[in-house]
């Protein structure tokens, strides 16, 4: 089954120390391209968060958010730095007398000094904390995986609806392409006698050769056959349950383009270069779907 490289995914777990929320994002990309935002103090863990995303999702511009707040007593410490503090008020009591200050050094003067007291969150215990970001995260992507999954399904039919169309284009220019030495050879017959006013007879043999070769130039066997094969791959690639299609069916669409080009550009008639404009239209808008093809 086909995915799609958009989709949203949301997961949120609680214990008995912390909520975490994990929203995830993506959007069609080349490759695949994970940007993560959580809290700094949690940076170990983006190595297992990028790995865990991958598991599943193989392209896109994937975006993460995982927010974290703590709500257990004990998370955070106090620390005191007396010998500073001491320092400071020695320094205050000597500018106090010295410039003869009247004011009381008070605590509150001592607490506002930079780094007499900080508030230091604990040593975080990694692999417990990790362990809980991964239970929403594997959530989350779970999530933006069926998402894109369902997504994917629509877009298979779509591609799949404009590829018959094809197929059907192609089959009118198989059954035009028969045609046209025939008709080259009547429009070749009248514009002679026109030129000759009916008073020369036409050699048939000379009139033979231009035909034969007419038909050699325009002859798109070939370019049918290949195109016919291309549709039947295209079809059997979104019959596959295998991941990351989207480039496969971007060369493939390309290889179509390519043939269709090569059809109208040797056939050298009106009908079929109708076709072939109808079935490149039809090309143009499965590549821009196969864009968002992971």
């Amino acid at each position: 089954m086909i995915k799609s490289m958009t989709g949203f995914g949301r997961s949120e777990y609680s214990d008995q120390k912390r909520n975490i929320i994990v929203e995830i994002r993506s959007v069609n990309h080349r490759y695949c391209d994970i940007g993560i935002r959580l809290p700094r103090r949690f940076g170990f863990a983006e190595d297992k968060i990028r790995g865990t995303v991958k598991e599943k999702l193989k392209r896109g511009k994937i975006e993460i958010s995982i927010i974290i707040d703590d709500f257990a007593d004990g998370d955070t410490d106090v620390r005191l730095n007396k010998a500073l503090a001491k320092k400071y008020y020695e320094a205050f009591s000597e500018l106090k007398e010295e410039l003869n200050i009247k004011d009381h050094i008070s605590l509150t003067d001592l607490a506002n000094q930079s780094d007499v007291i900080k508030a230091i969150p604990k040593t975080e215990d990694e692999d417990e904390i990790l362990k809980s970001i991964l239970i929403p995260l594997r959530q989350a992507v779970d999530n933006i995986y069926n998402m894109r999954g369902i997504e994917g399904e629509k877009l298979a039919e779509d591609i799949l609806m404009r590829t018959d169309v094809i197929a059907n284009l192609v089959s009118s220019i198989e059954e035009r392409a028969p045609k046209i030495s025939a008709d080259y050879v009547e429009k070749l017959k009248f514009r002679i006698s026109a030129l000759v006013n009916g008073e020369i007879e036409i050699p048939e043999d000379r009139i033979l050769i231009e035909a034969a070769m007419f038909a050699d130039k325009s002859n798109i066997d070939e370019e049918i056959v290949r195109l016919k094969s291309h549709i039947d791959q295209l079809k059997n690639i979104l019959a596959d349950d295998t991941n990351s299609i989207g480039k496969r069916i971007d060369f493939l669409v390309q290889e179509m383009n390519r043939e269709v080009n090569t059809i109208g550009s040797k056939a050298n008639d009106i009908e079929i270069t109708n076709y072939m404009l109808d079935a490149k239209s039809e090309i143009e808008k499965i590549r821009e779907q196969v864009q968002n093809i992971e």
